[in-house]
């Protein structure tokens, strides 16, 4: 967007961490559960006399992010209360982290990162189930990371790219399934803009919940302070909701400072030393990080795939591991790799999409479909028919070429045959071919394909009828 003044962007991204049980009881996380209150007890209700305890697979997936990112690790943290009244925050009060947060600097995709902290979800609201409003407190206490940039983003574009591969590493780690549509991640964008290096004043944009949202969402604040501006207005530095029916922002309250908050340390929660935590140990933690995605397609580039196609399969997680696989048992066959990466990112996914489920013979039956089609002994035809049968079903591929008759057939012996036959019984299109008619030839080789059931190899096959009809 074109804009004289400078534009400054951060983040806060919200995410509900994958976990058994809520952050600070016992109760089964799924926020998502059909029947509302239903998982639900008198910690994450907030009954008196209630005291929490914090999940400790909570922590270590908010650490194994900082490892990600090349961020600092706490060493001493603590539980501070965030005071605020809601009808969702069943306390009037959510438990946070402040002054020590888990996790502090790293980087992602370009932007530098503040922090990472720790919280509990508030409940749900749910508006027009009845007359006026209900509560549903089944989200209330799930594990909540927050993370927080540095204001370094300039442009919508940067911000939403930033989202997209937060979204894959959280998934990659497997510390957050962050799908926005079902608000287990949200973003929050703060921007400004300023004629100075000075920084204008922000407004905070919230629960942006796609991509495309964040993107234009950024971009209408941008044009509305820069008309404010141009007006002789100043821009007020406030909350506001993004509506996705007119495309626009709308104010919902002033923005609170960290005062307001009035934050202090729980007095429920002990303090933590986490350097003396085992599993929260450099080498524990590094243990459990897999091939981030930068390694991924640093890796599969070297292969010569298609960036767009890599981008597609690692966004992914079972194509992602499917095609991880398949590349283990292709060892450093670059050709057939690449054969293998087009059907994951195309007949694959189409594949999945109807719920179907690969067999766990998948990565070796697909290695093979690549070398055969690589080495010219099965056509693309062929394979797209079998896919479902060798991925799916967990038929080896040897043994459905053999029962089928399938192997593609590569001898010009074999094929002068059948292009001896096309060529009798097509003469008036030979005699076409031969007056520069180039579009016959594509006739008279479909006929080949036609008269093997799709099993000739096209090259040699349009070579013998080229040769033949010259000869």
């Amino acid at each position: 967007m074109n804009t004289t003044h400078k534009v400054t962007v951060g983040l806060e991204i919200h995410a509900e961490l994958k976990t058994k049980s809520k952050m600070f009881c016992n109760c089964i996380n799924n926020p998502h559960h059909d029947e509302a209150n239903t998982n639900i007890c008198p910690v994450c209700t907030a009954q008196p006399g209630t005291l929490p305890v914090v999940n400790k697979q909570a922590v270590e997936n908010v650490l194994k992010v900082g490892k990600a990112l090349g961020s600092s690790l706490a060493e001493f943290t603590e539980f501070d209360r965030k005071n605020y009244f809601y009808p969702d925050i069943p306390k009037a009060y959510q438990i946070s982290q402040y002054q020590f947060p888990l996790v502090t600097g790293g980087q992602l995709a370009g932007v530098s990162i503040t922090r990472i902290h720790l919280e509990e979800d508030t409940a749900r609201n749910l508006h027009d189930q009845i007359e006026g409003s209900v509560v549903d407190f089944n989200r209330a206490g799930v594990p909540l990371m927050e993370l927080v940039t540095d204001p370094v983003i300039h442009d919508s574009k940067t911000a939403a790219t930033f989202a997209k591969e937060l979204q894959l590493l959280l998934r990659t780690l497997g510390v957050s399934d962050a799908n926005m549509e079902k608000g287990e991640m949200r973003v929050e964008a703060n921007i400004s803009i300023s004629d100075s290096e000075t920084l204008g004043t922000k407004v905070e944009v919230k629960n942006l919940n796609s991509f495309k949202s964040v993107e234009l969402a950024i971009e209408y604040e941008i044009l509305r302070h820069s008309e404010l501006i141009k007006r002789g207005e100043q821009v007020i530095q406030e909350t506001r909701g993004w509506d996705e029916t007119k495309l626009r922002t709308f104010s919902q309250r002033v923005k609170e400072t960290a005062n307001d908050y009035r934050y202090f340390p729980d007095p429920d929660i002990p303090k933590y030393d986490l350097s003396s935590v085992v599993e929260f140990s450099n080498s524990r933690l590094n243990e459990k990080i897999p091939k981030l995605p930068n390694e991924t397609r640093a890796e599969w580039s070297a292969y010569e795939i298609n960036k767009d196609i890599i981008e597609v399969i690692i966004s992914d997680a079972v194509l992602a591991r499917l095609m991880t696989e398949t590349l283990k048992e292709l060892n450093n066959d670059a050709v057939a790799a690449k054969l293998a990466a087009n059907y994951v990112s195309s007949d694959v996914q189409s594949l999945l999409s109807t719920g179907a489920t690969l067999h766990s013979t998948a990565p070796k039956n697909l290695a093979s479909l690549a070398k055969m089609l690589s080495s010219g002994e099965l056509n693309s035809r062929v394979a797209k028919d079998i896919l479902p049968k060798i991925l799916v079903e967990g038929i080896s591929l040897k043994q459905l070429v053999q029962e089928l008759g399938l192997e593609q057939v590569s001898s010009p012996e074999e094929l002068l045959l059948v292009a001896r036959e096309i060529i009798s019984e097509n003469d008036n299109v030979v005699t076409e071919y031969k007056n520069g008619k180039e579009a016959s030839l594509q006739f008279l080789l479909g006929q080949g394909m036609k008269k093997t059931k799709g099993k000739a190899n096209p090259s040699v096959l349009r070579d013998v009828l080229v040769k033949e009809i010259n000869n």
